[in-house]
């Protein structure tokens, strides 16, 4: 799977986690930020557990942090993360910064990475599924559910899985449509036996239930779509300057972004690919 069809799917993006649209990169030559009144983020009113106009997101956490260091403000421009979302906020400056973007993305300019994550499988610890492989014929016979198009789908095909797959939504509308929510409340009422979705997604709304569940990373697969990401900040082309500011507050303020990110269930994986359990 491509930074950009991740890009697509962050509703997480997804995480890794949504962001998209069909323009050209913008110049080199693109003026730096002048705004320094506030740190003026765009983000979606509606996207837990990323943002929303609560500000009670785990972006929400990280940008209060990154304004605490250039101590000024945080001030928000809400908009919805579909397709066009950066055509219409950061390309026409209505923000200086956008967090939650995957590395190499061609309409941005993306910042070092603040965390990496994973998708991952989830089942309810009662539920008697021993397997941790999407390739043990245990998963032939269970009801799965996944995101169309992303990359536990690509496996599932791979493994002749979609018998009793039970497919949820792409491309939604954040603020009206939860399709990582569903899959877990429909694994917790064991309506389906077995989740595929984004880490940061999956933590969250796992976090929220009564019901126990194994949660475990997708391993990867050779000649497959990978399973982990990178994720940035990002900013408009030729802001050279910004960016190296953020990559310092990045560096300086890591270990609170880590606390943050594990606060919410976020599954962390560290440089040799290792579940993070502590800051």
């Amino acid at each position: 799977m491509t930074a950009s069809r991740l890009a697509k799917w962050r509703w997480g993006l997804v995480l890794l986690l949504a962001l998209t649209g069909f323009i050209p990169v913008l110049s080199a030559q693109t003026t730096e930020v002048r705004d320094r009144t506030a740190l003026r983020v765009c983000a979606d009113p509606g996207n837990l557990p990323y943002s929303n106009d609560g500000e009670e997101g785990f972006e929400n956490k990280i940008a209060e942090l990154v304004a605490a260091e250039l101590q000024i403000p945080v001030r928000y421009t809400w908009f919805p993360q579909t397709r066009g979302f950066i055509r219409n906020t950061l390309r026409v400056r209505k923000c200086d910064l956008v967090l939650g973007i995957s590395m190499a993305h061609e309409l941005l300019l993306n910042t070092n990475p603040y965390y990496r994550s994973v998708f991952v499988m989830f089942y309810r610890k009662d539920s008697g599924i021993t397997g941790t492989d999407l390739a043990d014929p245990q998963f032939q016979r269970l009801r799965i559910g996944v995101i169309a198009g992303t990359p536990p789908s690509n496996l599932m095909l791979r493994y002749g899985l979609f018998a009793r797959h039970r497919p949820y939504q792409l491309m939604v509308d954040t603020r009206i449509q939860k399709p990582g929510r569903d899959m877990v409340e429909d694994v917790a009422s064991g309506e389906i036996d077995v989740g595929l979705l984004w880490g940061p997604i999956a933590g969250y709304y796992i976090g929220q239930q009564e019901v126990p569940m194994t949660v475990m990373p997708i391993p990867e697969k050779p000649n497959a779509p990978r399973m982990s990401y990178r994720i940035t900040m990002g900013v408009r082309h030729g802001e050279i300057e910004w960016k190296r500011k953020l990559n310092k507050i990045i560096r300086k303020r890591q270990q609170q972004i880590i606390r943050i990110l594990l606060d919410y269930g976020v599954p962390l994986l560290d440089r040799k690919g290792k579940l993070i359990t502590t800051p």
